[in-house]
């Protein structure tokens, strides 16, 4: 995946045709559906064998690459994160260390830090979770972070009401005190 300022991306999820929150069955189905469009042996048996057959191989190749990375719960979190910072790096306001948050114990515990507007950057303990990083609650109400090999130590979030992003920085030796 390369990014230039300038030019547009081509996800994983462009090359099956989902959108980015379609859920695992909407990918397998639509991975399913492309690897019949793209495979070079459906694709010579039939009358609409494109004229270069670089072109079969690559579109197969895409299709097959898009599918390991999105078919995986793990690897299509990590690339999601990657997208997202991909997307917004270059408009992030500040860094914001996770100890820096401030902890909402409700429902489910989300983790805040205030805007300049007024509002919030929000992420909540699920969200960490399906990126793929372990949140640990211990007796003394601290919640502390491990993450596996991998991962990137950071989340972009954007603000709940304007167009102002931070990059939470995360690290195994963060403690957030509820």
């Amino acid at each position: 995946m390369t990014l230039h300022v300038q030019s547009t991306l081509e996800t994983y999820y462009d090359i099956l045709h989902v959108r980015e929150d379609a859920s695992f069955d909407e990918i397998r189905q639509s991975y399913r559906l492309a690897l019949l469009q793209s495979h070079p042996d459906k694709l010579c048996k039939s009358s609409e064998m494109p004229k270069s057959v670089d072109n079969v191989d690559d579109r197969f190749m895409k299709v097959q690459k898009a599918w390991e990375t999105l078919g995986d719960l793990r690897s299509r979190a990590l690339y999601d994160d990657k997208l997202r910072s991909l997307r917004c790096d270059e408009l992030v306001a500040e860094d914001v260390a996770l100890d820096d948050m401030m902890v909402e114990d409700g429902e489910e515990l989300d983790f805040c830090y205030q805007c300049r507007c007024g509002d919030f950057f929000m992420i909540s303990w699920s969200e960490l979770e399906e990126m793929g990083y372990v949140l640990c609650r211990d007796p003394e109400d601290e919640i502390s972070v491990r993450t596996v090999e991998g991962l990137p130590g950071c989340v972009i979030l954007p603000c709940s009401s304007c167009s102002l992003k931070i990059r939470l920085l995360i690290n195994t030796n963060s403690k957030v005190k509820l």
